[in-house]
């Protein structure tokens, strides 16, 4: 009887303090760490609202951290716009590609130079070589398999940048880039047709794609 009470006692207090934990963390919490920084977790909430599956080990704030932080060591003081980009198989045009990988990308804009950093894994193949299987004809800017393209959701559209590639064994990685626009991509950025697409060996056309969208 003894041993009864102290079990019953034990599962109550474990309850119990199950129940103030989960009291204590608002909703977004677990998905979204604390930044630290200027970049507030809370503002990603209505961004992911549209991505219920994004998944706890691409964090769109840290790249927007990492971002930020190559404008701050080039004597910036305040930064104008931030994007972010969730890129799937899904969104891969004109059809979509199965796959299990994902990446995540952040920007920052000041006047007219985009900075971006992000990453990606579990691709089906390794990147897309442009120096043994190029473009037809070739294009000697594409010195990557990771892209920034200009384009409205549903359709393929130019090439504008290549993106400095740090693999992470032959199936994920690292990517970043500092850039000039035009007038043109600041127009299309703003009106959301700027996109991050990456080629691999075995989908050649893109295995992932995503739009950079205000954030």
């Amino acid at each position: 009887m003894l041993r009864k009470r102290v079990l019953s006692l034990f599962l109550g207090l474990v309850t119990c303090l199950g129940t103030v934990i989960v009291s204590m963390i608002s909703p977004g919490q677990a998905l979204i760490p604390s930044s630290g920084t200027s970049t507030d977790s809370s503002t990603v909430r209505p961004f992911l609202t549209a991505y219920p599956a994004y998944p706890v080990d691409h964090d769109l704030l840290t790249h927007l951290q990492a971002a930020e932080a190559v404008f701050l060591a080039q004597g910036g003081t305040q930064v104008r716009a931030r994007y972010v980009a969730v890129m799937r198989g899904k969104e891969v045009v004109p059809s979509a590609v199965n796959t299990l990988a994902f990446g995540t990308a952040g920007a920052i804009l000041i006047g007219d130079r985009l900075v971006i950093r992000g990453d990606f894994s579990q691709l089906t193949s390794s990147l897309r070589d442009y120096t043994t299987d190029p473009l037809n004809p070739p294009n000697p800017n594409i010195t990557s398999g990771v892209h920034i393209h200009r384009g409205t959701p549903d359709q393929n559209g130019p090439f504008q940048y290549a993106l400095t590639v740090e693999m992470r064994g032959d199936t994920a990685g690292r990517f970043r880039g500092e850039y000039t626009l035009t007038p043109e991509q600041k127009q299309a950025l703003a009106n959301g047709q700027l996109y991050l697409d990456i080629h691999t060996k075995q989908n050649r056309a893109g295995e992932l794609r995503g739009i950079l969208r205000p954030y």
